[in-house]
């Protein structure tokens, strides 16, 4: 019976060390074996592992790519505007070991509190150099891309590649907003007056060109049309000098006939004057009575 008791605390025993001698190690994770405080090795490889029971302890790192926010916080450009940034970067452990080193007091939690400080270090010194336009241009690329380059080399201190860093965004503090919209407005409204200042100006200048230029055409027409009719009036009057000469009796009978026409038109048109009037001698009988 003793020896049966015996056995079963052997049983017992083995299996609690075997237990305590097996650690796995996930496809998404990254393992250090510590002996006494000191580091043994590191597995990156998964699958059961093996280590030294009471003598070793595993700490088991994620080797995902991971997501780090950062905390809200104001930033000084260089046009001595005020911004609140929020901001994130993309990280993944690169070196255990160093990474082991530098968290193995606070842990993860104490990294990542140091990660957010170099993150936030390096937004304010790039951002610091450069006016609130360039956030909101095309140069949000090219800012991003050099305070990714700020980070790395304190991030590579822990072990740690930082992969990417975005601005979420970057709005006024909540006290300077509204002043700042109300300078904005005011600005905006001034632009607006000086363009329709302007506008009013050029339409000004065009209107009276164009009336220039309209008074110039007429009178150049009308000099034109005054030359145009001197010349036809001339030479009416030279054809019908012409055809006076030609047959000075005919033109004057002509010229009878019109007067006739134009006169006694039948309109109740009265005209009073002598019989004998020399208006009437193409009327008159070849005798000479009337």
């Amino acid at each position: 019976m003793r020896n049966l008791s015996a056995l079963l605390i052997l049983c017992v025993i083995a299996v609690f060390v075997l237990i305590q001698s097996l650690f796995v190690v996930d496809e998404r994770e990254k393992a250090i074996v510590t002996r006494f405080g000191a580091i043994d090795r590191t597995v990156e490889e998964q699958g059961l592992k093996f280590k030294m029971p009471f003598v070793d302890d595993v700490s088991k790192y994620d080797d995902r790519l991971l997501t780090l926010p950062s905390d809200e916080f104001s930033v000084l450009f260089s046009d001595n505007r005020r911004l609140v940034v929020d901001a994130f970067s993309r990280w993944r452990i690169s070196d255990v070991v160093k990474y082991h080193l530098a968290v193995v007091e606070q842990g993860d939690r104490g990294a990542r509190v140091k990660l957010a400080g170099i993150l936030e270090d390096a937004l304010r010194n790039v951002l610091g150099k450069v006016d609130t336009n360039a956030i909101l241009s095309a140069d949000r690329t090219r800012l991003m891309i050099s305070i990714l380059d700020a980070t790395k080399i304190s991030a590579a201190e822990m072990g740690v590649e930082i992969v990417d860093v975005r601005i979420v965004r970057a709005d006024l503090p909540e006290a300077n907003l509204q002043s700042t919209f109300d300078r904005m407005s005011a600005e905006r409204k001034q632009e607006a007056e000086d363009e329709r200042a302007r506008g009013d100006e050029a339409a000004k200048r065009i209107t009276a060109a164009a009336e220039r230029q309209a008074v110039q055409i007429k009178s150049a027409a009308r000099k034109e049309s005054e030359i145009i009719k001197g010349e036809a009036d001339a030479m009416v009057s030279k054809i019908l000098a012409d055809a006076y000469e030609a047959d000075p009796e005919f033109f004057d009978f002509y010229r009878s006939m019109q007067a006739y026409r134009s006169s006694l038109d039948g309109s109740n048109t009265s005209v009073v004057m002598s019989p004998d009037s020399d208006f009437f001698r193409f009327l008159e009988a070849e005798s000479g009575s009337n």
